[in-house]
C-alpha cells in the first residue's frame, strides 16, 4: 500500500492558524502540497497518510487518504493539492529515513 508523508513545520503556521499542525490534524485536511504527477497516480481513498512535523516540536500521525483536491500548480508546473484525510491517530515521533526523506515540497511517497 501506497504512504503519502506531509510536513507541517512550525513556521507554516503558529498553532491554531490555518496551516498549523494542529489544525491539519483537528480538520483531516493539508492544504498545498505539490506532490509530482507520477505518485498522485499511485494514491487513492485508503492509501496511509503520516502527517509530520519534524522541527523543533517533533510529532507524528497516521490516517487514511480520503481524497486529493487539486488547487493549483507550483512555478515548476507540479500540481498542488489538497489532502484529505480520516482515522487520524497521533503516535510517537520517529523519523523513518531513507523512504520517507521529504522533498523540497514538503512531501514524500513509497
Amino acid at each position: 500500500m501506497t504512504t503519502l508523508v506531509i510536513h507541517a513545520p512550525y513556521w507554516k503556521g503558529r498553532p491554531g492558524a490555518p496551516n498549523s499542525w494542529e489544525t491539519y490534524f483537528q480538520t483531516g485536511v493539508g492544504r498545498g502540497y505539490a506532490i509530482p504527477k507520477a505518485h498522485v497516480s499511485t494514491l487513492g481513498p485508503g492509501s496511509q497518510v503520516v502527517l509530520l512535523r519534524n522541527d523543533y516540536k517533533q510529532q507524528r500521525a497516521h490516517a487514511v487518504l480520503t481524497k486529493l483536491i487539486c488547487t493549483g500548480t507550483i512555478p515548476q508546473g507540479t500540481r498542488k493539492y489538497d489532502v484529505y484525510f480520516s482515522n487520524q491517530r497521533q503516535v510517537t515521533y520517529c523519523y523513518n529515513l531513507p523512504q520517507e526523506k521529504l522533498s523540497r515540497q514538503g512531501v514524500a511517497v513509497y
